[in-house]
């Protein structure tokens, strides 16, 4: 029983990695799909797409990667 703190805390850090893996993907895909739907109807704009697209998934990632480093730095604080 005195282990059941540290273990709750790595449940939760896990579930809630889990809920950022999936969140990041979803966003990524709602990004991705409309982007070559845009590329598709206008082919002479798809370079400027594909940078736009690829800034917002960096940006989208780097959210994803501070929410699994809050996760990890909060299970070992338990």
């Amino acid at each position: 029983m005195e282990n059941l703190p540290l273990a709750l805390s790595y449940l939760g850090a896990g579930l809630g990695a889990g809920l950022v893996a999936i969140g990041a993907a979803l966003g990524i895909g709602k990004l991705a799909g409309p982007a070559m739907e845009g590329s598709a109807r206008q082919p002479e704009a798809a370079g400027d797409i594909r940078t736009s697209m690829i800034i917002a998934a960096a940006l989208i990632e780097g959210v994803a990667l501070f929410g699994l480093v809050i996760c990890i730095i909060l299970a070992t604080k338990a």
